[in-house]
């Protein structure tokens, strides 16, 4: 069983494959200061709960945005499995994408894991929007070569960033304006509601558009992370929702380099 885990800048998301697909899933806060020994002790308690055996991983893969916890996630995989982890951006992994950039370098492992996962799924020219801290837009080419994108602030980061910097306007909830109501907000928080999520809408739709006008050519667009759903029920420019798309990347690299 490969033990995958995906580090982000808010979560990390342990997720176990058995080679045909996910069958636990569990999330534990982004710290760079948690130990090795403290991570084990955490999944020691989760597979317990699930009855599962921990000598049945045999092989660790991990992708981190967040350098410092390398370190002890290493340790951890070590300790836990006994095994040396495949760490994605590491000097001599395949990733099976060619990237054309500059300095391939500078791309976040998250996103050529998502690109790789969403090129073997679906055909042709693809662009993958990822809902994290930051929203990412990352386009691959039908020909399965990785050719850019943008990455704006996520729809969190804009609602605490206004929050914090403005006195009087309250924490609100990342949500459209309740059914019934419109764009024109008629209190504070309606407005805020209206401006945050349609604003939000409203560049995702923006930047979809100007890429697809940039390609040329028919491209599907593929939704992750966790608000992927809600701005799929409220957009038309996204095609696929698909919450595992990273754990599926990491498993198809895995298996490459295995």
């Amino acid at each position: 069983m490969l033990l995958a885990i995906d580090v982000g800048n808010t979560n990390i998301l342990f997720a176990c494959h058995d080679g045909g697909e996910i069958t636990h899933r569990w999330r534990i806060s982004t710290d760079g200061k948690r130990t090795a020994d403290e991570y084990a002790v955490w999944l020691h308690q989760l597979f317990e709960m699930e009855g599962l055996d921990r000598a049945a991983v045999t092989d660790v893969v991990i992708a981190s945005v967040v350098p410092q916890t390398l370190f002890n996630l290493r340790g951890l995989s070590r300790r836990f499995a006994g095994v040396e982890p495949l760490v994605v951006g590491a000097p001599g992994v395949d990733y099976g994408m060619p990237v054309n950039l500059p300095n391939p370098a500078e791309v976040g492992a998250d996103r050529i894991v998502n690109a790789v996962a969403a090129h073997a799924i679906w055909p042709g020219d693809l662009i993958i929007i990822d809902f994290g801290t930051a929203t990412t837009f990352d386009v691959v080419s039908a020909d399965g070569v990785y050719q850019g994108g943008a990455i704006a602030p996520g729809i969190n980061l804009s609602m605490d960033a206004l929050y914090m910097a403005a006195a009087r306007l309250p924490r609100i909830a990342v949500e459209p304006p309740a059914e019934g109501l419109g764009v024109i907000g008629k209190g504070t928080v309606h407005a805020m509601q209206s401006g945050l999520f349609w604003g939000y809408v409203g560049m995702i739709e923006g930047i979809v558009a100007r890429m697809k006008a940039e390609i040329g050519r028919e491209t599907t667009v593929i939704a992750t992370g966790g608000l992927a759903a809600l701005f799929n029920r409220h957009s038309d420019a996204i095609s696929h929702v698909d919450p595992d798309l990273m754990v599926k990347g990491l498993a198809r690299i895995h298996a490459a380099n295995r």
